[in-house]
């Protein structure tokens, strides 16, 4: 058995693709957000600006969040010393869930180390606890939760996106009396939709099935006080399990859950992913904590932030770039082919020091390749002006009709 033979063919595979993925060696400015450098080649770094992060609004640049970070660190030191169960557990811990509870109106919340693993470890450990449990998942979910309803073993009905009239047809061909989890995003982050959130729970309480949300794109960036689309649609009290990232608007690290106490004990008591891993750093947990609370006192950061985003798209509308449809944040540019999107990436960083990556399969299908723009609350509108300029010129270099690209 020739193994290298095996794992250069894998690699090969991609690269004749044109999906290969490029990590891009590059430092943040800190209190000069989106400004970076870039360590690209053997001249030193090199000044960039970075247009896809997913630290939305900054916080990880915030002085009272690194201010928050500075001070758990010369108080408890690095790490937490272990799992929740064994040494891990720190009043910091104990704080933040209390606050995740509180933004989302429910009695509990659990920490996770990133939101990848609160969707895996969740999801995964509800359907093994409910006997006979099917899944009903959209078809546009992220991976986590693709992969912890895969890990559960259980049945699962894939929705066509947001069709909620395609989603009643399963649960009405149902077994009544098997119990049944639907499972869902608020806002879908390469295509930047929102999900109608209402008319799932109308169908959940129709039907008797519990409801799962995934707002990693969404806690922080929604709501009178950051608690997502749930929140701002006032549908929170409505979905039995909320799921959120500390690691996007929030600045930091981590993920977690809210739902009711009992919910919430049966995933800190059987979930081997939580169970069974060295906890998050008090550090971050710290850092998180002062983000949360500052996030749900300040709307300024969610308002700039929301402002970029309309102008971004109506800078690349009017320009003729092939801006994709988005009510959110999130601003798509479609590309169609991996290896036009990776050229057009590697040209913006080099010429033009922007920094942004693509996206290829199989974060999204295959054909529809695309450019994820996130503006922030500090990029401003001369960066914009010089961003679409440098994609109209680098589409006309490339021959790349407005047409062929959407």
């Amino acid at each position: 058995m020739n193994y290298d033979l095996i794992f250069d063919k894998a690699i090969d595979r991609l690269h004749s693709e044109g999906r290969y993925r490029v990590f891009i060696d590059i430092l943040r400015n800190k209190g000069a957000y989106p400004n970076a450098r870039c360590f690209a080649g053997h001249n030193g770094p090199k000044p960039i600006t970075v247009w896809c992060s997913n630290d939305y609004l900054a916080m990880g640049q915030h002085p009272k969040v690194v201010a928050a970070m500075e001070e758990a660190l010369h108080d408890v030191g690095a790490g937490s010393g272990g799992t929740r169960n064994i040494g891990g557990n720190t009043h910091y811990h104990i704080q933040l869930e209390r606050e995740l509870a509180d933004l989302h109106g429910k009695e509990a919340a659990l920490l996770f180390t990133s939101g990848y693993v609160s969707n895996d470890a969740t999801l995964s450990t509800l359907a093994r606890l409910l006997p006979g449990c099917v899944i009903f998942s959209d078809e546009l979910n992220h991976a986590s939760m693709i992969a912890g309803i895969r890990n559960s073993g259980c049945e699962k009905r894939v929705f066509r996106h947001n069709d909620v009239a395609h989603l009643e047809e399963l649960l009405a061909a149902e077994d009544a009396s098997v119990p049944k989890l639907i499972a869902f995003e608020s806002v879908y982050s390469m295509d930047g939709d929102v999900a109608p959130i209402h008319a799932i729970c109308d169908l959940a309480e129709r039907y008797n099935a519990l409801t799962y949300i995934d707002e990693v794109h969404a806690v922080g960036m929604y709501g009178e006080r950051g608690g997502g689309i749930s929140e701002r649609d006032a549908a929170a009290h409505r979905i039995d399990i909320i799921e959120g990232t500390l690691g996007k608007a929030f600045g930091v690290m981590g993920g977690y859950i809210a739902a009711d106490q009992r919910i919430v004990d049966c995933i800190r008591s059987y979930a081997p992913g939580f169970i069974f891993t060295t906890s998050l750093s008090p550090v971050l947990v710290a850092g998180v904590l002062a983000s949360v609370r500052h996030l749900k006192a300040s709307g300024e950061e969610r308002a700039a932030q929301q402002a970029a985003a309309v102008m971004l798209k109506a800078k690349f509308r009017d320009a003729g770039l092939p801006v994709m449809d988005s009510t959110t944040h999130i601003v798509p540019l479609m590309v169609g082919d991996p290896v036009r999107a990776k050229r057009i990436s590697d040209i913006l960083l080099a010429e033009y020091g922007v920094y942004v990556q693509p996206i290829n399969f199989p974060t999204v299908p295959r054909g529809t390749e695309r450019l994820r723009f996130t503006p922030g609350p500090a990029h401003t509108e001369a960066m914009m002006t010089d961003l679409t300029a440098a994609l109209v010129e680098i589409f006309d270099r490339l021959e790349l009709s407005l047409q062929q690209a959407a």
